[in-house]
Formats: structure tokens, C-alpha cells, sequence
């Protein structure tokens, strides 16, 4: 055998190897392309928006894999579905691509009571919002810390600064009135006006406002106003009250929505 290729010319055994080195290259990467796959590509489906278990499913049937990166939480997504996906949907990619998830968490996060006491009112409520706790009901005492918390209560209790409580609890307020007699004024009805129009006599009354937008509103003082809390009267058609200090919520919309008295509006919440 060896004498065979030593009677051959030097030149003839170069081509024979080259030759060899090209044929065991090419079926090298003929069974690299055949073990990845190569060539064979998948288009990455919509899962965003879908149940956890549905979204999976939907993903390996389609020969991906799929891996769930994070769990995050947030209160504007329906829980357990999916919020985010790596490749992003109707992207280009080859098979056996892992997809990557993050889900929206089935239970809210325990989060830490801010400190609320000794606080005005209105910062308060900024400082509920930023830690995602709502604002339950706020009862005036009469005590010289006009316009402070003086007590931040939990269902019927009160609770410390630092205390673990679900993400979206509510919180009630006792909140100093002062000790001067101040007389009540009657509630006026804003239903069907705009926010400018009224703007000056809730300046007047001295009422801490929260605005509750419809996602289309862009000009609040061009809005219409078709609900308020607390309304004109009340569930018996009697006359209500408020006072300097206490919060009033204006619900705006782009459009008048049927404007009628605030008792109506107040019965349908």
C-alpha cells in the first residue's frame, strides 16, 4: 500500500489529500447542518397576553423552547398571563430557539406600610399611590394637626410603618380637623360641567381633588365632569356636606356622558 503512493508524482498525492481534506470537511458540515438543523426556520408566535400555560404550550407545539425568565407583578394585566417575550412576536428564527417569558404573578407581592402619620393629606395620598395601596375612608377628628394623619388604620386596626401588607390593600385615614368650629357647606353638583368651569369653587370650598381620568382625556380643564364623590345628595335625596380639608373625587371624560344629578351617579357605584 505504502509503495503505491511512493511511485506516485509528489503532486498527485497533494491532490489526493486535498481532495480527502475537502470530502471529510463537507460531510462534516453536512452532519453539522443536519444535527442544528440548519436552514430550517420558525416564525416566534403571540403569546404576550396569554395564560402562562397556554402560552407554553402553544410555543413547544411550535418547536421552541421555553423558559420563564422573571414573575413581576402589575395590577393593569390580567394575572397569570404573559407581559413580555424574547424573540418579540412574528420574529424570524431558527428552530429549537428557546423563547423567553416574563408572567404577570398570580398573588400580589407584600410590600411595607410607608409611614403615613404626621403627614398632610395630600402628600399622603401621592405616597399610597407610588407604594400601589388605594385610599379608603378618611374620618376628621377634631385635633390641632389640621389637615395631617393622625392615624393610618388597616381593616379596623392600627397598623405600624414597616408592616407587611398585600400589594393593593386599602388603607383607611383618621385625619385632624382642627379645633375651631368650622361650619359645613353644601356639596355643589359639578355633574355635566367642565373642569374649568368649576375649578374656582373647589378652590373655594378648600377640598383636596383627585382626578379620575377616562384614558382619552388629554385637556382636563376641557373635560366634562360626569361623576363626583361625594355627590350633590345623597341616597335619600337629602343635601350633603363637606368641609375645608376633605377630599373630593372628580371623574372627567372627553365626551358629556349623559349628565343627570350626582344621587343617580352615586347609586351606581
Amino acid at each position: 500500500m505504502f509503495k503505491f503512493i511512493t511511485d506516485k508524482p509528489f503532486w498527485v498525492n497533494l491532490l489526493a489529500a486535498a481532495a480527502l481534506a475537502f470530502i471529510i470537511i463537507f460531510m462534516i458540515l453536512q452532519l453539522l447542518g443536519w444535527i442544528t438543523k440548519h436552514g430550517e426556520y420558525l416564525t416566534v408566535p403571540v403569546v404576550k397576553g396569554k395564560g402562562t400555560a397556554e402560552a407554553m404550550k402553544l410555543l413547544e407545539d411550535k418547536g421552541f423552547e421555553v423558559l420563564i425568565t422573571d414573575s413581576v407583578y402589575t395590577d393593569t394585566a390580567k394575572r397569570g398571563t404573559v407581559l413580555k417575550q424574547i424573540p418579540d412576536a412574528n420574529s424570524t428564527v431558527k428552530i429549537n430557539r428557546t423563547v423567553f417569558i416574563t408572567v404577570n404573578r398570580y398573588t400580589p407581592p407584600m410590600i411595607a406600610m410607608p409611614s403615613l402619620e404626621g403627614k398632610g393629606l395630600s402628600f399622603v395620598i401621592d405616597i399610597l399611590q407610588r407604594n400601589h395601596l388605594q385610599l379608603g375612608d378618611t374620618t376628621f377628628r377634631p385635633d390641632f394637626m389640621k389637615g395631617s394623619v393622625i392615624e393610618q388604620r388597616y381593616r379596623g386596626a392600627r397598623i405600624a410603618a414597616g408592616s407587611k401588607i398585600q400589594w393593593g390593600s386599602t388603607i383607611d385615614l383618621i385625619v385632624g380637623g382642627g379645633l375651631d368650629e368650622e361650619s359645613n357647606r353644601v356639596v355643589p353638583d359639578f355633574v355635566g360641567k367642565t373642569y374649568a368651569e368649576i375649578k374656582a369653587d373647589l378652590d373655594s370650598l378648600g377640598v383636596l381633588v383627585t382626578l379620575v381620568t377616562q384614558p382619552d382625556v388629554k385637556d382636563t380643564l376641557g373635560a366634562f365632569i360626569y361623576q363626583q364623590r361625594p355627590p350633590h345628595l345623597d341616597d335619600n335625596h337629602q343635601l350633603q356636606f363637606i368641609k375645608s380639608g376633605m377630599v373630593m373625587d372628580i371623574f372627567l371624560s372627553k365626551e358629556m356622558i349623559n349628565p343627570q344629578d350626582s344621587t343617580n351617579t352615586k347609586k351606581k357605584n
